[in-house]
């Protein structure tokens, strides 16, 4: 079997200093059918490694129900990128940030007040059990038995975080323990707190940038003193949200500075090398000071786009790689255009008043409260003695619809930092809240969703809610077939599209306001005229020769009642 180790100043293979030029494909942001596409890709670039996150709560949305098939087929990852010839790096976290909705760590786990991240013994017993069922995978398929996994990684950036040393050695315990005998590693960004932070003495150190390549390996140096140097995130592009730019960075610059990375003799992943989408409801977000939910595509700007077409950066860290490295001759093949067509959308009536059991409290209940894992609730109440007047919220999380007897009133945003809104007299009060995907990074980390803290009008709490939670994807499912009258509101719509045979997708949203939409029962995920990103991709094995069925869930109202496919991504406008 081949060995893989940590040298003195390389990684070693078969006791030979080793280079590894990596680049990282999530397989839960890609559609299973389609791994093997992006990891033959990834070889023809040059790549020698594929690295991945493993999402915790994709494989483990409610304690207890674990899955490890289909999408969350991990151990089937792992084997194709074997079958392609190349290595792999696996990063369990449990935290993996990734802008991937609550950094990776499930619901049910953050939402009981465990300390995160810590020696919290309550939070390690989850964690290990977590850990143990991830090797169970990883183990039998490391580089020393006959399989492509050569570096684990111990947590994730966590000097940005904190410094619990017994958390980060309980981590290492039952990752040994489990019988992971590959090299060890952490990375964090290339400042000495948060090397010092992050990591122990036996695991191996690397970094975390985008640029100033040299300068940041000087750094990483002084705290990792032997052995190679790795940035095992080169930041290569960047995420986008709501309401921003679609983010690009220059093809030259990175080039450059990933050949600086290979010259100096480091090991590199290269991240992303491709992004794929954040589908159904799995975006993160961040807050800074202001919340800002992520869209659904994870392009990053990447070597392949969120198709899995090459770009201008594909070909530039090509001709980077083969300075240093072997590369093939082969060539992806050329791009072709998707089917452009239009096709009518029907009404097919209101939907967020679908049928749905109601919790009744005095306040409202949270997502959390009512275990609730899709976008919305919708809260009613009655208004005393059906007057209105000034409504106040401590705190919405996130946006939120107001109406007074059915009645649009207006929309309270968290973007905003909205908290009142004048209401007229009426009957009944109802607030649709949706929850725009949850924080991803620092200490926001398992926030509670919905309506949080006091609800008053003129000052005077409001008391006696109906909690009813709204599973878009159920809706989508058994939404009626017959054709409906349009609706004020919130209203679903369908459409047929009639394919000669499985093509690759992109549905223009520029006509629609807010919503999901649905393709044969395949959740492409969020919209919004909010911008940048104006396409939701539809992978190819989402479609099929003949009839597909096209549902959208709106929100708000739509433009035009059509649906329209344009031949390639749109992402919105940039900063260039």
């Amino acid at each position: 079997m081949t060995s893989f180790s940590i040298g003195d100043d390389h990684f070693l293979r078969d006791g030979r200093p080793h280079q590894v030029i990596s680049g990282a494909i999530h397989y839960f942001r890609v559609h299973p059918d389609q791994w093997q596409d992006r990891i033959r890709k990834a070889r023809l670039m040059g790549l020698n490694t594929i690295e991945t996150y493993v999402a915790w709560n994709a494989h483990e949305p409610r304690r207890g129900d674990w899955d490890a098939t289909g999408w969350n087929d991990l151990g089937g990852f792992l084997d194709l990128v074997h079958a392609e010839g190349l290595d792999a790096i696996v990063r369990p976290g449990p935290y993996i940030c990734a802008e991937w909705h609550n950094g990776g760590l499930p619901v049910w786990l953050t939402a009981d007040g465990t300390a995160l991240r810590s020696s919290d013994p309550a939070y390690l017993a989850d964690v290990s059990a977590y850990l143990r069922r991830v090797y169970e995978i990883v183990s039998p398929r490391q580089i020393d038995r006959g399989g492509p996994v050569v570096l684990v990684q111990i947590e994730n950036e966590y000097g940005a975080y904190g410094s619990d040393k017994e958390y980060l050695r309980a981590l290492v315990e039952v990752t040994r323990d489990a019988g992971i005998t590959v090299p060890l590693t952490t990375v964090d960004q290339p400042t000495a707190q948060m090397l010092e932070d992050g990591s122990l003495p036996g695991l191996h150190k690397t970094a975390s940038f985008g640029s100033r390549s040299v300068e940041r390996l000087a750094t990483l140096r002084r705290h990792q003193p032997t052995g190679p140097l790795m940035c095992s995130e080169f930041w290569d592009g960047w995420f986008d949200w709501w309401g921003g730019v679609h983010h690009v960075t220059s093809t030259e610059a990175a080039a450059s500075d990933l050949d600086a990375l290979l010259a100096a003799g480091a090991s590199v992943n290269i991240y992303m090398f491709h992004g794929g989408t954040n589908f159904g409801l799995t975006n993160g977000a961040n807050d800074k000071g202001r919340y800002l939910p992520l869209v659904t595509s994870y392009d990053y700007d990447a070597p392949l786009d969120e198709a899995g077409q090459p770009t201008a950066k594909f070909f530039a860290f090509r001709d980077v790689i083969a300075k240093h490295a072997p590369v093939p001759d082969e060539l992806p093949a050329a791009r072709r255009d998707a089917p452009t067509f239009s096709v009518a959308l029907d009404p097919a009536g209101s939907w967020t008043d679908a049928p749905a059991s109601a919790v009744r409290t005095d306040a409202p209940a949270s997502f959390e409260e009512l275990s609730h894992l899709s976008a919305l609730v919708r809260y009613d109440v009655d208004l005393p003695e059906g007057r209105g007047g000034v409504l106040r919220l401590d705190d919405v999380r996130d946006l939120a619809w107001v109406s007074v007897d059915g009645v649009p009133v207006g929309t309270l945003a968290r973007t905003r930092h909205d908290q009142t809104i004048a209401i007229p007299d009426g009957r009944v009060l109802s607030i649709l809240v949706e929850d725009q995907g949850r924080v991803n990074y620092d200490h926001r980390l398992g926030e509670r969703k919905g309506l949080i803290g006091a609800v008053t009008l003129e000052g005077s709490p409001l008391v006696g809610w109906a909690s009813t939670p709204l599973d878009v994807a159920q809706i989508a499912a058994h939404l009626p077939l017959t054709t409906s009258t349009s609706t004020a509101g919130p209203s679903a719509w369908t459409a047929v599209l009639d394919l000669d045979e499985p093509a690759d997708l992109f549905i223009d949203t520029a006509a629609w306001s807010k919503g999901y939409a649905f393709l044969n029962g395949f959740f492409l995920g969020r919209y919004w005229r909010n911008g940048p990103q104006r396409t939701l991709y539809a992978p190819s094995p989402s479609t099929r020769s003949g009839e597909n069925r096209l549902i959208v869930l709106e929100l708000e109202q739509l433009l035009s009642p059509t649906a329209d496919f344009l031949p390639g991504l749109s992402l919105g406008v940039t900063e260039e």
